[in-house]
């Protein structure tokens, strides 16, 4: 059965799609494949129902490319959509594993830097206290800080970088500044990783049922970054990607200093922004024929 599109709508012309994905929905629509319209707003306002009601009556599986949306929220919207006939083909348990480091850490500690975390709320700083006790297996090395999604590496040194993971006045002023910033996009809890020295620009290498389809530049890279993109190999990384069990996942990349290649993030795919200039058909020509039954469902409880 042919999956269909599931996008955010424009918020002004709530008949089209948001311009952010109109690309997408173009493309799905030239593949001859349905494309339903998510009310985000609705959605992030805990309406779920009404984020759905223009989705069509049984429209079956779908496969969601739209704004991130907490595990909560992904949960809400799958149930909502359940009630009318339509499936997400990434089900809520998956989405959540693959989109936030707590569940997909584990899976990738010997390809990523090292972590701690703590759960949080949005502005409410963990004291002191707490936060230097969440850094003291990383002695006075440099860290990151981030929540389950997102770090705010555009600001560096004012809420991302520590130098001195021992120096507890500095990481709570980091640690403060960050949530400052993230305000209520807050994610989860506080990460604390390990710094490691990478050098050039992100990859984004895109899965789908544990397979490689898809290599780009990472959204933030400069425009020039694509032409000389590099190629890295991922014979080590396919099997961690196999048994996350996740149908739809990224995974960027980063060469380190010594010449290993490092996973720096995983992501559920259907949030996962593509570069500006990318041709969003070679995504959508891998995702839009797989339907529900694939041999991934047999993984999907692996660990």
């Amino acid at each position: 059965m042919t999956a269909a599109l599931l996008t955010c709508l424009d918020p002004l012309r709530p008949r089209r799609p948001d311009p952010h994905f109109a690309a997408a929905a173009t493309a799905a629509r030239e593949m001859d494949a349905a494309v339903a319209l998510l009310d985000h707003e609705a959605l992030e306002r805990g309406r779920p129902a009404e984020s759905v009601a223009a989705v069509p009556i049984g429209l079956g599986p779908l496969w969601y490319r739209g704004w991130m949306l907490t595990s909560d929220r992904y949960a809400a919207l799958a149930a909502a959509l359940a009630e009318r006939g339509a499936t997400l083909l990434t089900d809520a348990r998956q989405y959540g594993r693959a989109h936030e480091l707590p569940g997909w850490y584990e899976q990738f500690a010997a390809v990523t830097p090292a972590s701690v975390w703590l759960p949080a709320e949005p502005g409410r700083t963990p004291p002191p206290t707490r936060l230097a006790a969440l850094a003291a297996p990383f002695g006075p090395g440099p860290l990151v800080v981030k929540d389950y999604v997102k770090s705010r590496k555009h600001e560096w040194h004012e809420a991302c970088f520590v130098p001195d993971a021992s120096d507890t006045e500095r990481l709570a002023a980091v640690v403060g500044r960050f949530m400052e910033l993230q305000e209520d996009s807050f994610c989860g809890g506080i990460v604390l990783r390990a710094f490691e020295d990478f050098t050039g620009d992100e990859v984004r290498v895109w899965w789908t049922d544990g397979d490689p389809f898809l290599t780009t530049a990472h959204p933030d890279a400069p425009p020039t970054a694509e032409p000389s993109l590099p190629r890295p190999e991922l014979d080590r990384l396919a099997p961690l990607v196999r048994a996350l069990g996740c149908r739809f996942v990224t995974t960027d990349l980063a060469l380190r200093s010594d010449g290993t290649w490092r996973v720096v993030e995983v992501g559920d795919g259907q949030v996962s922004d593509l570069p500006a200039a990318a041709d969003h058909r070679a995504l959508l020509h891998a995702l839009l024929g797989r339907g529900r039954a694939h041999p991934a469902d047999a993984i999907e409880d692996s660990p």
